[in-house]
């Protein structure tokens, strides 16, 4: 990680080399300084800077015409002015006109205050930037869905989520979404999002199964520097980051009990606790929570907390498989290759006759995302023209559904037929943890515990 980088601009020499002496103690700091405003601006426009601290009175250009012209040309680096006269209406001039803070100088605190200022100030400004990331992403987002409802598909089924999908949208309800793995349960999340007040907002995504258990509740709630060995700074969690928008709890049904906890009280009174925090911060967030798992039954089993379930159950929509709604296929079909074609420069016009009938026939076990990766591969392959039946590339079932190949044998304990499966299922994905527990049905950290348990051999997902 870069060290902050710092800017002193004073034209007292003996009091520049004295604040700069007192920051370069701290190691992970590195400091330039510059005598006026006008070499400050030279210094600026050469290096990133982190954090400006400035005298007030200078030549050429003071550090009120410093703060001013820096504001308009690099608004997002906190600005700190000093002087050695206290004067309060110089003080409240500097921080309306932008800076972050004033202090004084000569005074006993000085120095443990501006230690102290410098370190928060580098605070705010990584925030700032987080900030803006996320801004960014969402404007993306909201770029890409511009037509808001962007689930593909004319089935019945599809049309009755969207209608009642349309009008949950509008409310602050928590949304839970259940289906398959690659029935596209992220992108109802998101469509209910760009439908909604909240569109302007961040849509923040978190995949409970993806973190690791120790880090899901500093990631969930965020934490406050030092509140743990590693925490070197203040952090929003991903509650904080979606206040005013959508937070969509991917493979919710993955979370530790213990976490589960927490996350009721935070959809109950609607204000999280920070890892390491004094008090607890308000949030203004719209849940949507997704699960290829039963949590009902999970509930009644002890195995997710059923207080939390009936939180999150208000509305409930249930994604149907790809196999039961085959006639959106040549709707996708036509999706997938103007978005390759698109991303590639090809030509593909669609598929041929033979090609349509075997997608059709295919039954589909991981839905809408092995689909696309069908067609994906299918219009590399073919370019220009039409896709031939051969360049489809789908995968036997009988590889992995059938006995004689797989090697199950009447008498064998679950267990080995299980951890043969999953074995089997790795070698035919090339070891492709991630695609895998897809196709297994299964979450990635199911996954890797389960290859713990036979061998210690969990790996990296996409192995």
């Amino acid at each position: 990680m870069n060290k902050p980088l710092i800017l002193v601009v004073d034209d007292d020499r003996d009091m520049r080399e004295s604040v700069v002496e007192l920051l370069q103690f701290h190691e992970n700091y590195l400091i330039d300084s510059a005598i006026h405003g006008e070499d400050a601006l030279i210094k600026l426009a050469g290096k990133p800077y982190n954090v400006i601290v400035s005298d007030v009175k200078m030549p050429t250009m003071d550090g009120l015409q410093l703060l001013a012209e820096s504001k308009k040309r690099y608004p997002d680096i906190p600005f700190i002015i000093m002087s050695a006269h206290g004067d309060i209406a110089m003080a409240v001039e500097a921080i309306e006109n932008g800076a972050y803070y004033f202090i004084e100088k000569g005074t006993d605190s000085f120095i443990e205050r501006m230690e102290t200022i410098v370190e928060r100030a580098l605070e705010v400004g990584s925030l700032i930037v987080e900030n803006k990331k996320l801004n960014s992403e969402n404007s993306n987002l909201k770029k890409a869905l511009q037509d808001k409802w962007q689930y593909i598909g004319g089935a019945k089924s599809i049309r009755d989520i969207h209608d009642v999908a349309s009008s949950v949208a509008e409310s602050k309800s928590t949304v839970l979404v259940t289906g398959e793995s690659g029935t596209g349960k992220e992108l109802i999340a998101k469509s209910i999002h760009a439908m909604s007040n909240r569109s302007g907002g961040p849509f923040v995504k978190v995949n409970c199964a993806a973190l690791p258990e120790g880090l899901i509740e500093s990631e969930l709630f965020g934490h406050e520097k030092g509140a743990f060995t590693g925490a070197l700074k203040t952090r929003l969690g991903k509650f904080e980051q979606a206040n005013g928008g959508t937070l969509l709890l991917d493979e919710i049904g993955e979370m530790p009990m213990g976490v589960q906890a927490k996350l009721l009280r935070v959809l109950q009174e609607r204000e999280v606790d920070k890892v390491g925090g004094d008090a607890p911060v308000s949030v203004d967030v719209r849940i949507v929570a997704t699960t290829n798992r039963d949590l009902y039954e999970d509930a009644k089993v002890g195995k997710f907390r059923e207080d939390l379930f009936y939180r999150l159950n208000v509305f409930h929509f249930t994604l149907p498989p790809l196999r039961e709604r085959k006639e959106d296929i040549p709707a996708l079909v036509e999706h997938f290759i103007a978005k390759y074609n698109n991303e590639n420069g090809f030509s593909v016009t669609g598929l041929t006759d033979d090609a349509t009938k075997r997608i059709l026939a295919y039954n589909w076990p991981g839905n809408i995302r092995e689909l696309e990766n069908t067609i994906e591969r299918a219009v590399v392959l073919t370019r220009v023209g039409e896709i031939e039946p051969s360049r489809l590339l789908l995968r036997e079932e009988s590889s992995i559904s059938q006995g004689n190949d797989t090697g199950l044998q009447a008498g064998m304990t679950v267990a080995l037929a299980e951890k043969q499966l999953i074995y089997k299922t790795l070698e035919f994905c090339e070891n492709n943890k991630t695609k895998a527990a897809e196709m297994l049905d299964i979450s990635i950290r199911t996954l890797r515990n389960k290859l713990n348990e036979y061998d210690g051999a969990g790996g990296s997902d996409d192995e």
